[in-house]
């Protein structure tokens, strides 16, 4: 569920920055480029740093599994979309070489030559462009037209998208199926749960 919650806070990061062009709260976005870069992680949280910044995620999947939040159709689409390009990138080898490849080099820029983030963020919206746009089918993203046109808007959807696909490989990684959210879904509700009752 750790997974599933950084593939869903992607999607509402996606919506966010389409529709107002930014992300409320900001540090979202350093949770997920996190999970990108984060090559050798030593646990499933580690991942994403800290249980804490994945909540707003898991709170909203909770009122989506348990009927008691409102229905977003559109982050729900975005989700789907996201597991979709998953799992044509799970059956391209050629694909998944050259994203890990150009992973580990932009965690380079980042950590050895101290990039600024815009920079990182628009090298990862490119990535998302050169490897996973061709796979298709692409995700369409609805908002506001005069967001969407700026370029630091697209390079930002992009690299959340690339950070949700990365979570959706953590989460099939792990034993995490389709059918689960449809037949499992009181056990999905109960495990997020316990995580939203966890300590930070």
């Amino acid at each position: 569920m750790l997974a599933f919650g950084g593939l869903c806070l992607a999607a509402v990061c996606a919506q966010q920055l389409a529709r107002r062009g930014e992300i409320i709260p900001n540090d979202h976005t350093d949770v997920l480029i996190k999970s990108l870069l984060n090559l050798d992680p030593s646990s499933t949280l580690d991942v994403y740093g800290d249980l804490e910044s994945l909540k707003p995620a898991l709170r909203l999947l909770l009122g989506q599994l348990n009927g008691k939040g409102a229905k977003d159709v559109e982050q729900t689409r975005y989700v789907v979309g996201m597991l979709t390009l998953e799992r044509k990138l799970n059956a391209n080898a050629k694909a998944l070489e050259k994203l890990g490849n150009n992973l580990k080099q932009i965690k380079r820029q980042r950590e050895d030559f101290d990039f600024e983030n815009n920079l990182i963020i628009e090298n990862l919206g490119k990535l998302y462009m050169d490897v996973i746009s061709p796979l298709g089918p692409r995700i369409q993203i609805s908002g506001k037209p005069e967001f969407l046109k700026q370029p630091k808007v697209q390079y930002q959807i992009r690299t959340m998208l690339l950070a949700g696909i990365r979570s959706a490989v953590l989460w099939r990684q792990l034993g995490g199926k389709r059918r689960h959210i449809i037949f499992s879904r009181g056990k999905l509700v109960r495990a997020i749960e316990d995580l939203l009752r966890m300590p930070a």
